[in-house]
């Protein structure tokens, strides 16, 4: 009899969001003064707007190799179902060209169309509910007068039962999405305000870093959560955390190195891969060095999350160079490692400082969730062209040389190798990886136009 009450209500709590969800979340933000004609020959407005738009990484999601930047339909594949990406481009019709500053407004903040309805968390709302207004003005600016207008009508949403009832993302935004406006008063000093109203905010770095709950909702969005940016999975890749004091890894870095990552793809200990890769090319190279710079600070200043343990991960050691240097390969994935590996990454495990990335150490190498090093072995990997490293080194793939037995072998040596001490991994976990790799499709850098 309980049971079927808890039913019963369930289903009336539906209905009525079913039937007045739609209206049910009011705008969260003051309206904004529209200014569009005065913008739109304000060219220090747009350019600002244009590097805005850059730092939100906003043409990743919003274009398709081989199509026009910022005119949707990428597809994104969710655990209920694939999302598509909208035409943002000032095209009147199929596009945003008709919404007011306001209208603008309450799409990137608040997550509601023109006509008001809701848009999936798929886009990051929630991070961009930070967007002060004169950044927001900048943005409107830069869409409106200097993006190309196209033509192409938004692929629908293919979302399964009961999610493709948009009116229920009110509730999902009366549980996780918090309006309030970015403050920084409660930070150290200005730099690391910059940084945090970057990360958290446009960058929305969470989006990837932040672990997911059970509303698929990130389980923080500010440096004041213990769970922002301590690491989580994306499409296959282990996402690392960013906010570790101690440990290797990103928060075993100087501020420098962090900076340098963001501007290059690469530092002295690393370089990225899979969709971080992505979001280098994209954006974050044209940070200005001050942004990056109040990005690393940032990061560097965030206390241990909820999750990190990387206490005896990695205690540097030099017994395995001193065994490939003399000869000595006791195992298979050893001796595959001196054949396939050691000419870049070196016997030491060094590699090559800004060319080839150090494994000793390396976060990716020592994920709890192998994934990501596999799929480097099996489809290779290329470093980001970017403005201040203008080269694409790239590491070949073994998917056609090594079977899954020998790449698990290869993977369990790298992850035991020089201090190294993460689970060994085994040929079923090869196996399902490689059945990602024909299906799965590599985002290109899309081209903006910057004359």
């Amino acid at each position: 009899m309980k049971k079927l009450l808890v039913f019963i209500v369930a289903v009336i709590v539906l209905g009525l969001i079913v039937l007045f969800g739609a209206d049910y979340v009011t705008p969260y933000k003051p309206e904004l003064a529209d200014s569009s004609a005065a913008d739109a020959t304000n060219k220090d407005l747009i350019a600002k707007g244009e590097y805005l738009a850059r730092m939100g990484d906003c043409v990743a999601c919003h274009s398709v190799p081989s199509g026009k930047p910022f005119s949707g339909g990428l597809a994104m594949n969710t655990p209920m179902g694939t999302i598509y990406s909208s035409n943002i481009t000032p095209d009147p019709d199929t596009g945003i060209g008709s919404y007011s500053l306001q209208e603008f407004a309450r799409a990137v903040r608040e997550g509601r169309l023109k006509d008001g309805t809701h848009l999936y968390p798929a886009m990051p709302y929630a991070s961009y509910a930070k967007v002060n207004d004169d950044d927001i003005r900048a943005l409107y600016a830069y869409f409106m007068h200097k993006v190309e207008p196209v033509k192409l009508a938004s692929k629908p949403a293919d979302m399964s039962f009961p999610f493709r009832i948009r009116k229920l993302m009110a509730m999902w935004n009366l549980a996780f999405y918090d309006a309030s406006d970015f403050d920084g008063k409660a930070l150290a000093n200005e730099q690391i305000a910059r940084g945090a109203y970057l990360t958290e905010g446009l960058a929305h770095c969470g989006a990837c870093h932040t672990p997911r709950g059970f509303g698929q909702q990130e389980k923080g969005l500010s440096g004041k959560d213990a769970d922002f940016l301590t690491g989580s999975s994306v499409d296959g890749w282990t996402a690392p955390a960013l906010r570790a004091k101690d440990g290797p890894g990103v928060g075993a870095w100087s501020t420098q190195e962090i900076a340098d990552l963001l501007l290059s793809g690469r530092s002295v200990h690393s370089g990225v891969t899979g969709p971080m890769t992505d979001v280098i090319a994209n954006s974050t190279q044209y940070a200005t060095k001050d942004d990056a710079m109040a990005m690393a600070v940032y990061l560097k200043s965030l206390p241990s999350g909820a999750k990190e343990n990387t206490d005896g991960k990695f205690v540097a050691s030099d017994q395995t160079a001193n065994e490939l240097h003399n000869g000595i390969t006791k195992t298979l994935g050893a001796r595959l490692y001196v054949d396939n590996c050691a000419g870049c990454h070196r016997s030491s495990g060094s590699g090559e400082k800004r060319a080839f990335p150090a494994l000793a150490g390396n976060s990716l190498v020592l994920a709890d969730d192998p994934s990501s090093l596999i799929h480097v072995i099996l489809a290779g990997a290329t470093l980001p062209s970017t403005q201040t490293a203008p080269s694409d080194l790239g590491m070949p793939d073994f998917a056609h040389r090594l079977d899954d037995s020998e790449t698990a072998e290869l993977a369990t040596f790298v992850r035991s190798a020089w201090g190294n001490k993460a689970a060994a991994v085994n040929a079923s976990q090869v196996a399902a990886v490689r059945k990602t790799l024909s299906a799965s499709v590599t985002k290109q850098v899309v081209e903006q136009d910057h004359k």
